[in-house]
């Protein structure tokens, strides 16, 4: 799983590359929490910064943990506010079984490690699509795709879950249903306010949908971020068509607004857009 960092559109622009601030597996950012003050001034430096962490998930939660840990550890050493991780951070298992069985309660045991890790560096956590177990888990054995989110003191200030799930058919393999497992969200999540500004909460293919983007703009979202984990042909199909081809992704859908800043994951393909 690789992280992406793609530049937003000038009118919601709020993320600025900061030179010299790249580790591998890791990207470390300016952010203006507003819009209007676009120019980079000798106080660079005094913005906020946040850290896009890239890991690659195994069904090995704990070795999966240790790595995130890291790059969090290392986000807070250059100085970041809040950390991004993708979506199934968690694991990525073999089969839908294997992700049933290794799913978990958000008062689970590795959300509590991420909550001590996020209290232990001081900084916020995006945590882009974590396998919960939700209340209804004994009736319906299937799962919810969870963006959480921390704070600087390990506490949930908010959870989105994924409404949009991605039941494709792929050209010479056949479906792929993420609802076999998972169960869509009921409802959007209101933006949160964080040190960065005001972060709107989506998940991979939802930014197949721009009225949800446009929903969280019109609340307010000065950030959006969409943390995802696309295959090697899902990711051409839907990221790269949204993202790369703007012409095409009319074609598609409804341009009424585009992400601001987008981070997102495609298992064993090595690119930065």
């Amino acid at each position: 799983m690789l992280g992406f960092i793609v530049r937003p559109p000038h009118q919601l622009l709020s993320f600025l590359l900061c030179p010299g601030l790249q580790i591998p597996r890791l990207s470390v950012l300016c952010a203006q929490p507003r819009p209007r003050a676009m120019a980079i001034s000798s106080s660079s430096w005094e913005l906020p910064l946040v850290a896009v962490c890239q890991v690659t998930s195994t069904p090995d939660k704990q070795e999966n943990f240790k790595t995130c840990a890291e790059l969090v550890r290392e986000a807070a050493r250059l100085g970041a506010c809040l950390a991004f991780l993708p979506e199934a951070f968690d694991f990525i298992a073999r089969d839908p079984a294997e992700t049933l069985r290794l799913s978990e309660p958000l008062g689970g045991n590795l959300l509590g490690e991420y909550t001590q890790l996020a209290r232990e560096c001081g900084l916020w956590l995006s945590l882009g699509g974590f396998h919960e177990r939700g209340q209804d888990w004994e009736q319906t054995q299937k799962i919810y795709n969870c963006h959480v989110l921390l704070d600087n003191k390990g506490s949930v200030v908010a959870t989105y879950r994924k409404t949009h799930l991605c039941d494709v058919e792929i050209p010479g393999q056949g479906p792929m249903c993420e609802s076999n497992s998972t169960i869509p969200g009921p409802s959007l999540e209101s933006p949160v306010s964080t040190p960065v500004g005001k972060i709107g909460l989506a998940i991979c293919y939802d930014m197949r949908f721009p009225e949800l983007s446009l929903a969280l703009a019109q609340a307010g979202a000065e950030i959006l971020t969409y943390p995802s984990a696309f295959g090697s042909v899902t990711g051409p199909a839907h990221w790269e068509t949204k993202l790369k081809s703007p012409r095409k992704a009319r074609s598609t859908d409804n341009p009424s607004t585009h992400p601001k800043a987008v981070f997102a994951s495609i298992p064993y393909k090595d690119y930065v857009l």
